[in-house]
């Protein structure tokens, strides 16, 4: 089958492996060539994701049967609409249902309105003296954010104290006289994880939990990043999620899923629910309409199913199931030297590709050209694969050394001394549990 791909990220890159591993013949559209996409496709176009004409252009001249949509910008320009009512189905929802990555206040408002478990309470303001005059009442820390995407960054999670509300107030006001108005939410405390689900409006398929790294440095400080690695254990859970955390989470995504269905906007494709786990259970942060990046290179390459089957099954509304290798995976970003706020671009880097493979681990493009020049953000993924946890940390970190350049990353992503950091920070809040091996 001709499938299209849409976007060139490391996410992408790690689609476009796992669709090819499933016998699809593979094309893609993004807005750069990526040295390991384009040795997979049989034809590649250049064209910005968004601009959803033209991608449609190149669907029809590469003649593809399906298309499969990786980044959430082309999503909220409603590229699946256009594809499909073109006669080419799409992997992905439609623009109204992805609402619920790309506009919060909505998809807050759905979760209250349909009582789906996981939810927090939460105001959108579009007026400065009525948020201010909220939070002073709150009297209690709140967490700020866009409304619409903000590309893993954007949000503004104040301290513990009352006067730290100060701020919160002033970035809030700020962003409603740039965006008209601003999403207010309580303050939840706890360790993030993200559960990915495959879904065609009705049947919801798990995949294994991963937890991202989203700060920029190592220790979990410096700003928040598009993601600078992640993990997932052999297991499916995280060492700090019960298998009682684990359904209560799955329980929301159904959840949402069925009452996106009965509200005549059925969601197809990939949900991905970012959780906090309180002492309380797990609370829906966010959600995301596609897959996470760099949380896509902990799945896909487990996935034993052909992913062209599942893309198949969500298009045609019969998905019957996925099954994923029981090995925990460990991904390590590299990016450019001063990534995210002043990143190093128009460089060259050096990959010795050879000397990956010996390590076993998997390597995957991002934000690089088919030249290997910087494009500014994250640009090359490794992922070690095992039966532990460790093992995989240490395959990860073998293939670092094989790539040279001004790039950098976080050597503590999967280790082992990072996990149990956030196995204490979790008894700390206050939840009782007993940590599960990885």
């Amino acid at each position: 089958m001709r499938v299209l791909l849409v976007g060139g990220g490391g996410r992408e890159h790690a689609i476009g492996n796992a669709l090819v591993r499933g016998d699809a013949e593979l094309y893609v559209v993004s807005k750069h060539r990526n040295p390991g996409l384009a040795r997979l496709a049989k034809g590649y176009g250049l064209a910005k994701e968004t601009d959803v004409e033209k991608v449609l252009d190149y669907a029809e001249k590469f003649g593809v049967e399906l298309a499969f949509i990786g980044p959430e910008a082309p999503l909220a320009r409603g590229i699946v609409d256009l594809l499909e009512e073109n006669g080419i189905p799409a992997v992905g929802p439609s623009r109204e249902a992805a609402r619920l990555e790309t506009d919060k206040a909505f998809a807050r408002a759905f979760m209250e309105r349909n009582e789906i478990p996981g939810r927090k309470l939460f105001r959108v303001f579009s007026d400065v003296s009525e948020m201010r005059s909220w939070i002073d009442d709150f009297g209690r820390p709140v967490v700020v954010k866009p409304i619409g995407l903000t590309g893993g960054k954007g949000v503004k999670v104040v301290g513990y104290q009352l006067r730290d509300n100060e701020e919160a107030k002033a970035y809030a006001g700020e962003l409603i006289k740039k965006d008209g108005k601003v999403l207010i939410e309580e303050r939840t405390d706890g360790v993030e994880f993200t559960f990915q689900v495959f879904t065609d409006g009705k049947s919801v398929i798990p995949m294994p939990l991963a937890q991202d790294y989203p700060h920029a440095y190592e220790s979990d400080e410096g700003p928040i990043t598009g993601g600078m690695g992640s993990y997932s254990c052999a297991n499916s859970l995280l060492p700090f999620v019960s298998r009682e955390d684990y359904e209560k989470a799955l329980e929301t995504l159904k959840a949402t899923v069925e009452a996106m269905r009965k509200n005549g906007t059925p969601y197809r494709g990939i949900l991905y629910g970012q959780f906090m786990l309180s002492k309380d259970g797990p609370i829906l942060i966010e959600y995301n309409a596609r897959f996470g990046d760099p949380e896509a290179m902990n799945v896909l390459p487990l996935l034993r199913t052909s992913l062209l089957e599942v893309a198949e099954g969500i298009v045609d509304g019969n998905l019957r199931g996925a099954e994923f290798e029981n090995k925990a995976t460990v991904v390590k970003y590299l990016a450019p030297r001063g990534y995210p706020m002043n990143p190093v671009k128009g460089v060259k880097v050096e990959v010795d590709e050879e000397a990956i493979a010996e390590t076993g681990a998997k390597l995957y493009y991002a934000s690089i050209d088919e030249n290997f020049t910087l494009l500014g953000s994250r640009a090359i993924a490794v992922v070690g694969i095992a039966e532990t946890l460790e093992e995989a940390e240490r395959i990860a970190q073998s293939a670092i050394g094989h790539v040279k350049g001004e790039l950098f990353y976080r050597r503590d992503v999967g280790t082992r001394r990072s996990v149990e950091k956030r196995i204490r920070i979790m008894k700390e809040f206050g939840k009782e549990f007993e940590p599960n091996a990885c």
